[in-house]
């Protein structure tokens, strides 16, 4: 049976562990101009139904860097688009490649996808998790501050996929998670109670901020919420982070974000452009963090 990553509650938190250490050793191969054909003649199949920036070009670009190929197929350029079931789509798309990363919408047809594919399936998005920029995430922090384990995180704003992501990752990777988002934007009930005491509710956002070493934030808005602009913007009124928000933070902490920001919305721009935000070196390192998990289950 082949591994698959729909959350990162599917690897265990020795295997995230050692595959974040692996990205770091291919950033490095990579900056020392090594080549590397893990992947050689191997291919993955990239099914797009949202569209993307940073997924297409960092799995594209690390199939390649590889030995690999990558195939980008959107909805228009598949069955898929025509009503042909997810089903069938896995059954036949797994018997030609080697590997599938779907980015679309609701989770479950990841789910229906991986319980008929031959092969290893990831999640690249769906409305419920983010599982990838998690990797990219503690990639990023375990490069600038060390081991995020018994750390304190502050999340600022909606209880999204990305919400859910870092409460999976609190758990995994073993550090306490505040989560500071306007009443009727709370994560999923369930998610956030399987995660037991590592992860806490806080409506203050200054609050939420006191002390922490990492804050987190993503745009009020997410893809197919755009009419909700509005309506979000006022309920998020007082959950941007500005550089009065972070100062409340440890004097250590660093400030993320898996972009694209909306500078002036959920992010002041002097944060996100501070030397204390690390977005940039986030964005760069979804490019090796997958570059070790196409390894991790493709490379038999």
């Amino acid at each position: 049976m082949p591994r698959h990553f729909l959350t990162l509650l599917d690897l265990t938190p020795q295997e995230l562990r050692s595959l974040v250490q692996r990205a770091h050793e291919l950033k490095r191969a990579r900056q020392r101009g090594e080549i590397s054909e893990a992947l050689r003649h191997k291919v993955l199949a990239m099914i797009f139904e949202k569209s993307s920036t940073r997924t297409r070009v960092s799995f594209e670009a690390g199939m390649t860097q590889l030995g690999g190929a990558a195939m980008f197929l959107s909805p228009n350029d598949t069955q898929l688009g025509r009503g042909e079931p997810i089903e069938d789509t896995a059954r036949v798309l797994s018997r030609m490649v080697d590997g599938i990363m779907i980015r679309t919408f609701a989770h479950e047809t990841v789910e229906t996808f991986a319980e008929y594919s031959r092969v290893p399936v990831i999640n690249g998005l769906t409305d419920l998790y983010h599982p990838c920029q998690l990797l990219a995430d503690m990639q990023t922090y375990f490069e600038h501050r060390g081991d995020i384990q018994g750390r304190t995180v502050a999340w600022i704003g909606d209880g999204n996929n990305m919400c859910h992501s870092y409460i999976n990752a609190a758990r995994q990777f073993d550090f306490q998670l505040r989560i500071a988002c306007p009443e009727g934007y709370d994560p999923d009930p369930e998610i956030l109670a399987a995660a037991g005491d590592r992860c806490t509710i806080v409506r203050d956002p200054m609050a939420a901020a006191e002390g922490v070493d990492l804050v987190v934030t993503d745009v009020w808005a997410s893809m197919g919420q755009e009419e909700e602009q509005k309506q979000r913007e006022k309920a998020f009124a007082g959950y941007q982070v500005t550089p009065e928000l972070m100062a409340r933070a440890d004097k250590e902490a660093l400030f993320m974000h898996c972009l694209p920001a909306h500078r002036g919305e959920e992010v002041a721009a002097e944060v996100i452009d501070a030397p204390d935000s690390v977005v940039w070196d986030e964005a760069e390192n979804r490019l090796h963090a997958q570059k070790a998990l196409l390894e991790f289950l493709m490379a038999q």
